[in-house]
């Protein structure tokens, strides 16, 4: 169907014939007051805190927050607490900790570099041991910043006998397929937004990443920082400021510069500043360690036939797809939908239709953003919530956008399920061979830029995209 099809006649007067968007002027001054009242409840704490500082922090020394950690749980028994771990770095002890009720463990170290960690076997529980001599010491790299994730091999066999050597088996395919879902989910809530944005506007937004690093923690925020709030409610009334602060980048920064008629390479540029300026701001302002959501943060695991997920997983798949259903629905069934198709196809032809095209990109702005921050927020309950977790989580978006098809609305879904699975089950590879040079999350960064190089040369127009004649 043509994206005009459903586009009201042109009017026989002069008077332009109105947009079929509902107005939204009234709505976007209420947002944004409220936006501003949120955005005092966030940063007064901070303003607090500076002026709490004891006179004598001049010469206090900040501790770097470059550490490794890691939870312990086991099938079956659930988080083991107690467990003592030490960081060694040239023999010498530079940190200690014991796992929490919940498993948990941390170490804050002294800088980055190489480090031995190990496990008192001696503090392990009755009828739990260690998977083999020398799984209770690994030897593990920091980089600066980073909060490395260790994990101890345990065993609830005597001689700490491992039971899977290497064989992989279909019932592990399974599993690393649906996992593979959960992620290609994610990935596709977070780039339809970027995709939606650059087909109606035209504009790549580098700082897309960062969007997604802010949802996350504004429902981080009601749920475990401030307002405690359920992470369902929690992640409803996070999206509705996120939705506000996506109309803030159109209206205050986007659509000024549009008006001035600065070239796309231009925008461009203000987004990569965009995007660097909110990442600092992170850093300061949240720090630089992992931080968990109250609700669901441990569950125990359920068969579902072969397939082993979570709670959590499930409702990660379940409402990541809903959601993408939804989005298809509005592009497709509304007139909003029409309006944005249309402006996508010829934004002349549209504006002089009758449509607004200022408030169609406004809407495209909120809906991006609101899909981003949801991505955002099943990423932080998959993982932990950090400062770089959407700056990390861009070359998979932008990779899933190119294989499916940059400006369509559907391919960022085919090409972030494609991606999600393939990164997810690859890395068996090394555990057939015993290669290492397939795990870890390199291999999958590594993945990602091979799809995208690939679909690059191939066919760069994406899976889904359509070849254009230019001239």
């Amino acid at each position: 169907m043509s994206p005009t099809a459903r586009l009201p006649p042109r009017s026989t007067t002069t008077t332009a014939v109105r947009p079929s968007i509902p107005p939204v002027q009234r709505v976007l001054k209420l947002g944004l007051l409220a936006a501003a009242v949120a955005a005092s409840i966030v940063l007064f704490p901070f303003a607090t805190a500076a002026q709490e500082v004891p006179a004598t922090s001049a010469t206090t020394t900040v501790p770097d927050t470059t550490g490794i950690g890691g939870k312990v749980e086991v099938e079956g028994r659930g988080p083991i607490a107690g467990l003592a771990i030490t960081a060694f770095q040239d023999g010498r002890e530079v940190g200690a900790a014991k796992t929490a009720e919940d498993g948990s463990w941390t170490i804050v170290l002294p800088g980055a570099g190489k480090y031995e960690v190990r496990l008192d076997d001696s503090t392990l529980p009755e009828g739990l041991y260690l998977a083999g001599p020398d799984a209770g010491t690994l030897d593990v790299s920091v980089q600066t910043g980073r909060n490395r994730v260790v994990l101890f091999q345990l065993s609830d066999n005597p001689e700490g006998e491992v039971t899977d050597t290497g064989k992989v088996t279909s019932e592990q395919v399974l599993n690393q397929v649906v996992d593979g879902l959960r992620f290609g989910i994610i990935i596709a809530l977070a780039s339809m937004g970027l995709s939606l944005i650059y087909g109606v506007t035209g504009l790549i937004n580098f700082a897309h990443g960062e969007i997604v690093t802010l949802g996350a923690f504004v429902v981080w925020m009601l749920n475990a920082d401030k307002l405690h709030l359920t992470l369902v409610v929690a992640t409803l009334l996070g999206l509705v400021i996120m939705g506000l602060v996506g109309a803030a980048f159109d209206l205050g920064i986007f659509r000024p510069l549009r008006r001035r008629r600065l070239s796309n390479i231009s925008l461009i540029v203000v987004t990569i500043g965009l995007g660097e300026l909110l990442r600092n701001l992170f850093q300061v302002y949240f720090g630089l360690l992992p931080r968990s959501y109250e609700t669901y943060a441990i569950q125990q695991a359920r068969k579902f036939g072969p397939v082993t997920m979570t709670p959590r997983d499930v409702g990660i798949v379940v409402v990541g797809t809903l959601a993408l259903v939804a989005t298809a629905l509005v592009i497709q069934r509304t007139r909003l939908g029409t309006a944005m198709r249309a402006v996508a196809d010829n934004k002349d032809l549209a504006s002089a239709s009758g449509i607004d095209t200022e408030r169609v990109i406004l809407h495209t702005w909120i809906m991006g953003t609101v899909l981003a921050a949801l991505g955002g927020v099943f990423l932080g309950m998959s993982q932990k919530v950090q400062w770089d977790m959407g700056f990390n989580l861009l070359l998979f978006m932008f990779a899933a956008v190119v294989v499916g098809g940059l400006g369509t609305a559907y391919g960022p879904v085919l090409g972030g399920l494609l991606l999600g699975i393939v990164s997810q089950v690859a890395p068996l590879i090394g555990t057939a061979t015993s290669n290492p040079w397939f795990q870890g999350d390199e291999f999958r960064f590594e993945l990602a830029l091979a799809a995208l190089i690939l679909t690059l040369l191939l066919r760069p127009q994406g899976i889904l995209g359509r070849r254009e004649r230019i001239g």
